[in-house]
């Protein structure tokens, strides 16, 4: 058993040394200085995207999952008007990018309705974007639930709210979260385009810096992705370890 895992960990670090190897070949081919020193100076500045990033993130998976359980009620809903806008609400977030979501939400219809609040209005086009994506997690949950166990709770007499208190909703929550913890790091990641409505998150605060220092530009960046990974990375390994540990038999 030790040897197994002493195997595995000797083959990670030998798989990030040679990825640590081939961006030193590639930069000093390019000739391009590795320095992190030079980024010391700008650490507050880095400190305060990364915080920014979180918040923007987390609020954003909050407002996403509340988005994402009212879209999925409405296209159940025996209302057609309901269905038919929730349907439409999804497919056109999904079918479009999000960049152009971004300019759109804030630049016409923030002017429009008064939103000059970037940070508010980031978390709110990120929300509406990965609600979208959510309300099909929480959809694909409802539907692996079997018809028959509904049934079976109101024949011993439970009514509408208690069935989905006490049967679908703990089924519920087991079925969505590996999936919803995944779609948390691609919000994470996905917070890097609200730079373009300038929120100084992690990826705006990275622009800056390297348009006034040019010289630090692909050390700026490799410490944007070292960021960005150390926010996503656990995340993903949270998701997996999820899936495992809910894993459902057909």
């Amino acid at each position: 058993m030790k040897t197994k895992r002493s195997t595995k960990i000797i083959s990670a670090l030998a798989v990030l040394v040679s990825l640590g190897v081939f961006v030193y070949l590639s930069a000093s081919m390019a000739k391009i200085s590795i320095d992190p020193v030079n980024l010391w100076d700008y650490r507050l500045r880095f400190f305060q995207g990364f915080v920014l990033t979180i918040e923007i993130s987390v609020a954003s998976l909050f407002v996403s999952l509340l988005i994402g359980s009212i879209i999925a009620w409405a296209k159940n809903s025996t209302i057609l008007y309901f269905k038919y806008l929730a349907n439409v609400y999804v497919e056109v977030i999904r079918g479009t990018p999000l960049l152009v979501q971004i300019i759109f939400f804030y630049y016409i219809i923030g002017t429009a309705w008064g939103i000059h609040n970037r940070f508010f209005a980031g978390i709110m086009i990120l929300s509406l974007f990965e609600g979208a994506y959510i309300s099909e997690i929480i959809r694909g949950g409802l539907i692996s639930i079997e018809s028959k166990q509904t049934e079976i709770a109101q024949s011993i007499g439970f009514d509408r709210h208690q069935t989905f208190r006490y049967v679908i909703l703990p089924q519920l929550i087991v079925r969505v979260l590996p999936a919803l913890a995944g779609q948390f790091a691609s919000v994470i990641k996905d917070s890097s385009l609200l730079s373009s409505i300038a929120v100084i998150e992690l990826m705006q605060v990275t622009k800056e810096i390297t348009a006034n220092n040019f010289a630090i530009y692909f050390q700026s960046y490799l410490l944007l992705a070292a960021l960005y990974l150390a926010l996503t990375y656990p995340i993903s390994y949270l998701a997996k370890f999820l899936e495992r540990k809910f894993a459902y038999e057909n």
